[in-house]
């Protein structure tokens, strides 16, 4: 390994690390039923007319991470969105999520400017469909800064990271781990093994990827890769939720959950 190349995994993991220890809303949280998430960044439009035609099809409702910032663009995630797009998912009934309007890197951006991005983006949605707003976000490019983390923490329930694993009993509300479908684009096996994985112990998957195309860049997949993803998950009998919904079912069960402990020590006291 060269010297430049052992720096640069230095580097990186030491924001790995910090992210993960720092700024943190921990959440401590036990479901009797799995719960797996659908998210696209960016979003290309490819996300929104192939990927969106497949989830039709399984009656699946995702989240589309959007940079309104980059609407008309091509980039190295392929043909961005059009208001066209937009228009179809809200008509679908799929969630729209910040992922700020610049496309800011999350680590490499200083807080203020960074949350300068996200009210842009938020106003931007605001301006095109006056009743539709932000309740999550997903940070671009890389794991976010603890700064970042703070003022994505005063404007989201939650906020969604990478990390390539399953949220099992407790998360972290400023950076909910997600799993990156292209990453394991060429085998259904470890996407298989992570769905089962969050059945067995009852936890919140969310799938994450970009592009969905018949030659797709490095940040998407193919259309018969991600259908095989949604015909496994919608098998599991795991809840398919959109981000901001599975988490309002994770904190309704919890406080059902706590109520019910509250009410069993009264009684117990009582006796």
């Amino acid at each position: 390994m060269s010297p430049g190349n052992y720096l640069d995994r230095l580097r990186f993991r030491y924001r790995r690390e910090v992210c993960k220890r720092l700024a943190r809303r921990p959440y401590r949280f036990r479901i009797s039923r799995p719960i797996i998430s659908f998210s696209f960044d960016d979003f290309p439009a490819s996300a929104a007319t192939v990927g969106g035609s497949i989830l039709r099809r399984f009656g699946i409702s995702a989240t589309y991470y959007v940079s309104l910032g980059l609407a008309g663009a091509v980039t190295p995630a392929s043909v961005m969105f059009e208001r066209e797009d937009l228009l179809g998912i809200a008509a679908e009934g799929h969630e729209f999520g910040c992922h700020t309007f610049d496309h800011h890197d999350a680590w490499e951006t200083d807080a203020q400017t960074f949350a300068a991005s996200l009210d842009r983006n938020r106003a931007e949605l605001e301006n095109q469909f006056p009743e539709a707003t932000f309740q999550t976000m997903s940070y671009p490019i890389s794991c976010p800064r603890p700064g970042v983390k703070r003022q994505a923490a005063i404007r989201f329930t939650v906020c969604r990271g990478g990390g390539q694993a399953v949220n099992i009993d407790e998360l972290d509300r400023n950076y909910v781990k997600a799993f990156f479908i292209e990453k394991s684009r060429n085998s259904l096996a470890p996407i298989r093994s992570v769905i089962d994985q969050a059945c067995v112990a009852n936890g919140w998957l969310i799938f994450v990827t970009h592009d969905i195309s018949d030659h797709p860049t490095r940040f998407g997949c193919t259309p018969q890769f991600f259908e095989d993803i949604a015909k496994y998950a919608v098998k599991s009998e795991a809840r398919i939720l959109p981000v901001s919904k599975a988490w309002e079912a994770i904190r309704s069960q919890n406080q059902r959950s706590d109520r019910g402990h509250e009410v069993s020590a009264l009684r117990s006291r009582s006796q």
